[in-house]
């Protein structure tokens, strides 16, 4: 018998989880943005030491290993039929394709400022874009970084561990990462101080255009919360204003701000072979099923609908954000709980066993070490 077809939607860290298991007992197509994956995540050390950075987390799907069996389409999707079961794909090359599945996956994620979007382009790019927002925040000497998330934390740490630099952080409440737990978010003060970052708490920023930049730019910056104009060489945004990757869908199957209705399951209400994971997601208050293994109750529940039973791997979510805020430093990696306490795994340990072992073969089934054959063609 055939195997049936999953259409995967969206390539980042957790689409890649679920194209990767699915294509052991499916014939998967995945269809990607990029032919490599782009992560979303430390953007600190993406801009303060991008070489390292691309390490782990720009990586060419010619390197995974278990992309071998998975059909990858470089575009992205035009329209989707739901009740036919089809996608519309429109590729790198300017042609459109129909492909019809047993299931599809939605996991297209989110557009966050200059790190984030989902414009159709390649490798050289994608890695143009990274050395220039890199090289843009080397000359700089005076830093202001708007949002008190984990991200705009992150950056203006990693920024201010370099010398002769002055980093402003500037975040619309009281206090720091209003997603973590209460002691994390002492901590990560803490810790910002003491590297010389100032803090500018009930600062709302006005965003250009309404939107936050795609790229990082000059002062002035403008407050809607009544501060004078503030004045940078640098102005990095990390205000969460993020937009999902939707536009594809019905309205219908989407919440108020536009994200994929999903049931505990993670499947679409309405439509039992269509589920939707990751960012883009709305699975809790959160959209934390990236981070909080969401694929596997992805994997699970398609398996079984495929099968022609019902889905049975429920996705929980933890009240508080989890997990490594300032990435790897000299000192290792640190990472945050959902309960307030935190751990330290040594710097010769975390590359090694961390992102050797246990990303590198445990999540992705190991890499090659230099592409051996040619990237993913439209």
């Amino acid at each position: 018998m055939p195997k049936p077809t999953v259409v995967v939607a969206g390539l980042g860290d957790t689409g890649i989880l679920v194209a990767t298991r699915l294509a052991r007992s499916c014939r998967v197509v995945a269809v990607t943005t990029r032919p490599a994956l782009v992560s979303g995540q430390e953007l600190g050390m993406r801009l303060t030491d991008p070489e390292h950075w691309k390490r782990s987390y720009f990586v060419p799907l010619s390197r995974f290993r278990r992309f071998d069996n998975v059909d990858v389409h470089h575009g992205r999707i035009a329209s989707v039929d739901l009740g036919g079961s089809s996608v519309c794909v429109q590729r790198a090359d300017g042609l459109t394709e129909d492909i019809r599945y047993e299931a599809l996956v939605i996991a297209t994620g989110v557009s966050n400022g200059f790190w984030r979007d989902d414009r159709v382009e390649d490798l050289a790019a994608a890695a143009a874009r990274i050395a220039e927002s890199a090289q843009r925040l080397d000359v700089a000497r005076t830093i202001a970084v708007v949002g008190g998330g984990a991200t705009g934390a992150s950056v203006a740490d990693n920024v201010a561990r370099r010398p002769g630099v002055t980093v402003h952080l500037f975040f619309p409440g009281n206090e720091l990462l209003p997603q973590h737990h209460p002691k994390v978010r002492r901590w990560v003060e803490r810790t910002l101080r003491d590297h010389g970052v100032i803090l500018h708490p009930e600062h709302r920023a006005v965003l250009p255009e309404g939107i936050a930049p795609n790229r990082i730019t000059e002062g002035p910056i403008e407050w809607s919360s009544g501060q004078p104009p503030v004045e940078a060489d640098a102005v990095v945004w990390a205000v969460g204003a993020v937009r999902p990757h939707s536009a594809f869908l019905p309205t219908v199957v989407l919440d108020e701000q536009g994200f994929v209705r999903v049931n505990e399951f993670l499947q679409m209400p309405g439509f039992a072979n269509v589920f939707a994971v990751g960012d883009v997601a709305a699975s809790d208050p959160l959209r934390s099923s990236a981070r909080n293994w969401g694929y596997r109750a992805v994997v699970s529940n398609v398996g079984s609908v495929l099968r022609g039973r019902a889905p049975r791997r429920r996705f929980r979510a933890p009240k508080y954000r989890w997990g490594s805020v300032f990435g790897l430093q000299h000192e290792g990696l640190t990472v945050a709980t959902a309960k307030g306490a935190r751990f330290r795994i040594p710097r010769r340990l975390a590359e090694p066993l961390l992102y050797g072992v246990f990303v590198t073969r445990g999540l992705y089934g190991g890499l090659r070490h230099q592409p051996d054959r040619a990237s993913p063609t439209p």
